[in-house]
């Protein structure tokens, strides 16, 4: 199973992500690690990326997503996935990809940016990462969370989600 954990940055994708992967006995991958550093520099800089600057990011997460359920495992990704068009592209990763969402006040997402040490992201940037998020629809395969609850009830009713789904 592939499990992309996505949202804005300042979500929790991280933590959350890494914690699922932890109790799943699971790889995780953080997205952000493959970026190339043009990509991260850009986004440092407070340029936002464009699409193309992301395509090359996503083939990199589908190939290493791809690569480990091939060998037999499975894979929680910390990704933005911010367009459809984007989820789409890590669709084709493989058999069963599923989406979490984390969601939730500007404010509170804004606050965890601005506390954040030795990031690339500026918390300027949200509001282009806001702006870009379709949210997913219903006939995504997508389980929504609220990024103001607690990461260990988060994380246990992501694992809740994915042990039901199996």
């Amino acid at each position: 199973m592939i499990v992309i954990v996505m949202g804005v940055s300042g979500a929790g994708k991280t933590r959350i992500g890494r914690d699922v992967a932890k109790r799943m006995g699971w790889t995780f991958i953080e997205g952000d690690d493959l970026h190339t550093e043009a990509n991260r520099q850009k986004m440092a800089a407070g340029t936002p990326l464009t699409d193309d600057d992301r395509w090359p990011w996503l083939a990199r997460i589908s190939d290493a997503a791809r690569e480990i359920e091939a060998a037999g495992g499975s894979v929680v990704i910390a990704c933005s996935a911010l367009k459809q068009v984007y989820r789409d592209r890590l669709r084709t990763a493989g058999g069963e990809v599923r989406f979490v969402h984390l969601a939730g006040d500007t404010d509170v997402i804004a606050r965890r940016m601005k506390a954040r040490r030795n990031h690339y992201m500026p918390p300027g940037l949200l509001e282009s990462q806001i702006a870009t998020l379709e949210v997913p629809s219903e006939d995504e395969r997508v389980m929504s969370f609220d990024v103001s609850a607690r990461a260990q009830s988060t994380v246990a009713g992501v694992v809740r989600w994915l042990k039901d789904k199996n």
